[in-house]
């Protein structure tokens, strides 16, 4: 069995997305990166992965550093990460992201076999009557479970 143990998760995505395909990617970090990463000090809630030619990157996950105190004055929070992925995943992502409307966005930060990793999905980012009509369907539910309880 796999052990995987979950450091960061994004759960505004799927009420802001409709999430179509899921990928995973591991990350290329620092030993200070990686540390704090463990620590579940990332944060992925503002960042999304791009594509710049044949190599996917993650831009804008805040890391902060391990230890503040002894920071390194080149060290950059927010510096784009580079995945890795295969080559025929990257050319499957290339040619799915140039449908219009859909993004790459980062849903959670694990770690399998001591291995810092990154889940993300292929989504299109829902309307807002999607996101009202989700909200009453969960406020009716509720109130019928209330209902079923008294």
């Amino acid at each position: 069995m796999r052990e995987i143990k979950i450091l960061t998760e994004n759960k505004k995505v799927g009420f802001d997305y409709d999430i179509l395909e899921k990928y995973r990617a591991g990350i290329i970090l620092t030993g200070q990166e990686v540390k704090s990463i463990k620590l579940g000090r990332a944060n992925i809630k503002s960042a999304f992965v791009v594509l710049r030619g044949e190599e996917v990157f993650l831009v804008g996950c805040n890391v902060p550093p391990y230890q503040p105190n002894n920071l390194n004055k080149e060290y950059l929070p927010e510096r784009a990460r580079k995945l890795l992925l295969h080559k025929e995943e990257i050319k499957e992502l290339i040619g799915k992201q140039k449908q219009k409307g859909l993004t790459l966005k980062p849903l959670l930060v694990y770690t399998l076999k001591g291995k810092v990793k990154l889940e993300f999905a292929l989504a299109k980012n829902k309307k807002k009557s999607d996101k009202r009509e989700k909200i009453k369907k969960r406020e009716v539910n509720r109130e019928m479970r209330r209902a079923f309880k008294a």
